[in-house]
């Protein structure tokens, strides 16, 4: 070690003065006889630290070499992240590389996703095939498995897909809240069929973005104790040290959310201080555990360790060279010695075998338990029950009308006997959004099997949440609600939704200026289009009782596409000619179906009833008009090209578009001479109705419309 790096590794071990006093530090325990990994977390016997020690080098080197190649990335975070890594990959964590989607492997999640290529460098060396050599030097390239952050749908093994700060620990959470579900609901006295833990590295920029403390303030209430994060305390971020911007003591704060902390004091060279925090963590069943592990970002790195410039950028071939004298790396550009993959693929052997005894476990669960085991099974095939659809209700024209709030809390409560994997709540709504299963109690610390999930006001914590529980990939369904203006707060939630194609239903409630005197600030008005905007998003807004089991049906079948379901405050009647089966085309028509029309008015939601009230009112002028409901564009958009001119033929231009929401997007279906009938500015606080009538938003301005153009 030079000069430089013994200057920056006294740094590191200086005592801070934020330092917590009941903050439990680790030191390095004599080295103990090897007993099963479920015991305890240790190095094998045969594997001397001078290959531990190449191990950990050759995650860093290929690192280095892969950012250095791209031109782009982030080497610091890898170099320093490395040893306690190694020791979760190649000690700690229980999983099969040949079948990474056995079921009850541990689970990662790399939540500081810009240092991928420790990820990449990790699953390739362990022998996941989806991450060969080429891959790894086709880092951040086109059509490449190995891309700047980590993406589930792209590299098999990836749990998660992380990038935006904070979310991956949320995630996080979301897969240790399904595994204690699952625990609950099918582990016996004598056989435990879903035992696993969730792991997540996790860096500064995560514990400075709030998303993490909302999650994390939940797992600490549930009490979370298969969750283990281990928390990469280098204290650099792009702008510099941390001591500019983030001085709190994270330990504390941890300690305040319920959370067992540990300090590993040198993240660098003590692996027998991270053997021993992790298996302490292990030991710990009745809350998530925090170790703080302090690290030099890039290190290794004589002119750039513990310093900003290695955070994202690549090294370069002098600092790359001087690295490698530095830890006495002679091995070349993307040269692992056979020694390091004989030592880390060891991993697949002991997957292999872990797996196997776990199959056999799970078929003498399946006798003795034969029901459990059919529905466990049943949800990890990730297949829907047959028929599952049959349960949704119907409606009439004289069945009284409701709000579509109403009608879907009516559509959870009949899907919740039929669909085993469905599991949600709301943040902190739950008697206004109706999102109760009323068959179920609440999801809490010693209930983990029932499926109603509190999560208080955490609106972004909610979304991130959700998304780790479907991507635990077994079979669960999550659902989450608010009212729609608060999407605001979970935005980037919802879009990693649908980046990671996982299916979560949106339940968004009071979706306009109906919802009345709450005024402007709980009023959405740019939302749909916002929503509309976002690739991979079923953005649907029902009307009445028949449109909302249409939309339902449509969010619970699309698995690998979220849905957000926009619903009313107000009721509004079932019109005659709407259908589930309408839904789930985006558009179609509802009135006046025959022939050509004069002029077509197209109506969403609370506000289809209106258009059809317009219709019949042109009608009477002797006029012919068609309403269209268009619950949801994107559906409408994938259907061929004669049905959609059989919906909106082309040579009918007078069109008229109605609905209490901005008319940003609406010039795609009435084109650049229809006329919208909404609202382009903030709504104001007043009673439902006398806001219509104010905004211009009624059956008169939409006959006025239509007129103007016939």
């Amino acid at each position: 070690m030079n000069a430089t790096m013994q200057k920056q590794q006294a740094r590191l071990q200086a005592p801070k003065a934020a330092a917590h006093p009941r903050v439990q530090s680790v030191r390095a325990p004599a080295r103990r006889s090897v007993v099963p990994r479920a015991a305890a977390v240790e190095a094998p016997t045969q594997v001397s630290q001078e290959t531990v020690d190449k191990c950990v080098n050759a995650i860093r080197f290929l690192a280095i070499d892969a950012v250095n190649k791209a031109k782009s990335g982030h080497p610091g975070l890898p170099m320093g992240a490395a040893p306690m890594s190694y020791v979760l990959f190649n000690e700690a964590m229980n999983y099969n590389p040949k079948n990474p989607a056995w079921a009850n492997r541990d689970r990662f999640v790399l939540s500081a996703g810009h240092g991928s290529m420790l990820q990449y460098s990790l699953m390739h060396l362990v022998g996941y095939d989806s991450v060969s050599m080429e891959d790894i030097k086709s880092f951040r390239q086109w059509n490449s498995r190995t891309p700047g952050h980590p993406e589930n749908f792209l590299t098999t093994g990836v749990e998660v897909t992380t990038g935006p700060l904070g979310q991956g620990i949320c995630n996080a959470v979301g897969l240790a809240a399904a595994e204690a579900h699952l625990a609950a609901r099918f582990n016996k006295p004598d056989a435990k069929v879903i035992d696993h833990y969730t792991y997540c590295i996790l860096g500064d920029g995560c514990m400075m973005e709030g998303i993490s403390n909302e999650a994390c303030s939940l797992a600490g209430h549930w009490g979370l104790g298969k969750l283990i994060a281990l928390y990469d305390d280098n204290n650099i971020s792009i702008d510099g040290h941390t001591e500019i911007s983030f001085t709190e003591d994270v330990a504390a704060r941890f300690e305040a959310l319920g959370w067992h902390v540990q300090h590993v004091k040198d993240g660098n060279t003590d692996f027998d201080a991270l053997r021993k925090a992790v298996d302490t963590a292990k030991s710990v069943t009745d809350k998530p555990s925090l170790i703080k592990v302090s690290t030099l970002i890039g290190y290794g790195s004589p002119n750039k360790a513990d310093t900003h410039d290695v955070h994202g950028a690549p090294l370069g071939p002098d600092e790359t060279a001087a690295t490698r004298d530095n830890l006495k790396w002679p091995y070349g550009e993307f040269e692992v010695p056979q020694e390091v993959y004989d030592t880390m693929r060891s991993s697949v052997a002991r997957g292999a075998a872990a797996e196997e005894e776990w199959n056999a476990a799970f078929a003498a669960y399946k006798s003795k338990y034969p029901k459990e085991a059919e529905e466990l099974e049943g949800l990890l095939s990730n297949k829907l029950p047959a028929g599952w659809e049959n349960a949704l209700p119907s409606y009439t024209p004289e069945d009284k009308g409701l709000a579509t709030r109403q009608y879907s809390q009516i559509m959870l409560n009949a899907l919740a006997p039929v669909l085993p994997g469905l599991i949600g709540g709301s943040a902190d709504l739950a008697p206004s959004n109706l999102t109760l299963m009323k068959m179920f109690g609440d999801f809490q610390k010693g209930s983990y099997e029932e499926r109603n999930l509190r999560f208080g006001v955490r609106e972004h914590g909610m979304g991130a949440i959700c998304n780790g529980i479907a991507l635990h990939n077994s079979g669960l369904l999550p659902y989450c609600a608010t009212f729609y203006i608060f999407t605001d707060y979970m935005r980037s939630a919802m879009r990693m939704s649908a980046l990671s194609e996982v299916g979560v239903v949106y339940v968004m409630t009071h979706d306009s200026i109906g919802l009345g005197e709450d005024g402007p600030t709980h009023q959405p008005v740019e939302h749909l289009a916002s929503f509309r905007a976002m690739p991979n998003m079923n953005m649907i807004r029902p009307c009445g009782g028949n449109e909302t089991a249409g939309a339902y049906k449509v969010a619970v079948a699309s698995r690998k596409r979220p849905t957000t379901i926009a619903l009313s405050r107000q009721g509004m009647p079932n019109l005659p000619g709407c259908s589930v089966e309408g839904v789930e085309k985006g558009a179609y028509v509802v009135h006046g179906g025959e022939g050509k029309p004069d002029c077509i008015i197209i109506g969403t939601g609370s506000e289809l009833p209106m258009a059809v009230d317009a219709a019949k009112k042109l009608e009477a002028d002797g006029k012919k008009v068609r309403v269209v409901s268009m619950p949801c564009w994107e559906l409408f958009a994938e259907q061929s090209a004669e049905y959609k001119e059989s919906v909106l033929p082309k040579d009918v231009t007078a069109r008229v578009a109605v609905e209490a929401a901005t008319s940003f997007g609406w010039e795609r279906y009435i084109g650049q001479s229809g006329k919208f009938v909404g609202i382009d500015d903030f709504g104001a606080s007043a009673p439902a109705d006398i806001l219509y009538e104010k905004f211009g938003i009624t059956v008169d301005a939409v006959v006025a419309a239509a007129k103007a153009q016939m």
